[in-house]
């Protein structure tokens, strides 16, 4: 059986650290904690599950203090994780019986990242990362936001999931360190461009975020997956703007780059459906229905574009063409996925409502 270590940094985590630490019991046989700063009890409650606790100075740069922190493992294996992760009892089951039977010629082990959970426990977003590698590899970290660990090798790819489990509300601290390494006149590669665009965007600022997605996309280096993602957080950022004749142009610049995803296809839906141009919203919705399952795309997904929201989108899109049947099929299938969804709780009324009305003519009338 490997032996592994879990390397996390962190920083005022006291709300949440307990739970992550508690979730990888029978997985980790040595848990280092780097703290960069914590003004709150996170080193007091770290010490109750470990002794190797150590301090790093905050420079801006995520890599270096995870750099940092891997320094300190000393099993076979590093396992990585943030404060707001969790394995859940499902998954810790299965990264034990995975400890048990890995072989050690394995230089990483990817699993899934289910990074939006709605109350039901049912994923919404997810991607992949690399989170388990071997440690006499010495892989490093790369970049001071949004960092990255570069792995070579033989990598396993698992359906273990990670959760993570959001308690903060989104902060600027990410941009600020972007700007500031502008600032400072740092010349960025493709995917500093991808992510700086990516704060802009997620900190309301659809004009700057357009500009960077342009200039990632222009180096023409980026990873198709991230490709894709910039064509569709560019149409949505021109949306926001208001400007029409972008917003399409960048929906379809996504096809540039890979074969139509369910999002993508939603997205377009959407656009038609704006302008109540309900025969291109039915042909873009219908073909996000017919894509099969996600399974193979390491990329960001987007779990209702590809189950239950082209469905209920068909549903509203031929009721207002008067084809009630088609109407109902589709938001049967929506309710299949997602029967407690207010929208297609109340289509169902909707639509057993007519129902009722019609049998009840019939009667009448016979």
């Amino acid at each position: 059986m490997i032996t592994i270590s879990l390397c996390m940094i962190v920083k005022n985590e006291a709300d949440v650290l307990a739970r992550c630490l508690e979730s990888v019991q029978g997985i980790a046989d040595e848990i280092v904690i780097v703290d960069t700063g914590s003004t709150d009890h996170t080193k007091r409650i770290a010490s109750s599950f470990t002794e190797r606790i150590f301090d790093f100075e905050w420079i801006d740069d995520f890599a270096a203090a995870r750099n940092f922190a891997f320094s300190k493992a000393t099993q076979q294996y590093v396992l990585w994780l943030d404060a707001d992760d969790v394995f859940e009892p499902v998954d810790r089951e299965k990264f034990i019986q995975l400890k048990s039977t890995l072989d050690p010629d394995t230089d990483s082990v990817m699993m899934h990242y289910h990074l939006g959970v709605n109350a039901k426990g049912e994923v919404t977003s997810s991607l992949r990362r690399n989170r388990l590698v071997k440690r006499e590899r010495g892989f490093r970290w790369e970049k001071p936001v949004h960092e990255l660990l570069m792995v070579s090798g033989k990598i396993v790819y698992s359906d273990i999931a990670v959760t993570h489990k959001k308690e903060r509300v989104h902060t600027d601290r990410n941009l600020r360190i972007y700007r500031k390494r502008a600032e400072k006149g740092e010349q960025f590669d493709a995917r500093d461009l991808y992510y700086f665009a990516n704060e802009w965007k997620d900190n309301g600022y659809f004009a700057e975020a357009v500009g960077y997605y342009d200039r990632f996309l222009a180096t023409k280096q980026g990873w198709s997956e991230d490709c894709i993602a910039a064509c569709l957080k560019m149409a949505d950022c021109y949306g926001r703007l208001n400007d029409r004749k972008k917003q399409w142009q960048s929906l379809i610049r996504s096809l540039i780059h890979g074969s139509p995803r369910a999002e993508m296809c939603c997205r377009t839906g959407a656009f038609f459906m704006q302008d109540n141009r309900l025969d291109q919203a039915i042909f873009w919705y219908t073909a996000a229905t017919r894509l099969g399952n996600p399974d193979g795309i390491a990329g960001m997904i987007e779990h209702e574009a590809w189950t239950w929201l082209p469905h209920l989108q068909l549903c509203v899109c031929y009721d207002r063409l008067g084809n009630i049947a088609k109407a109902r099929e589709h938001n049967d299938i929506a309710y299949s996925y997602v029967p407690e969804h207010p929208s297609v709780q109340l289509n169902k009324a909707y639509f057993d409502k007519l129902a009722s009305r019609e049998s009840s003519i019939k009667g009448e009338s016979s």
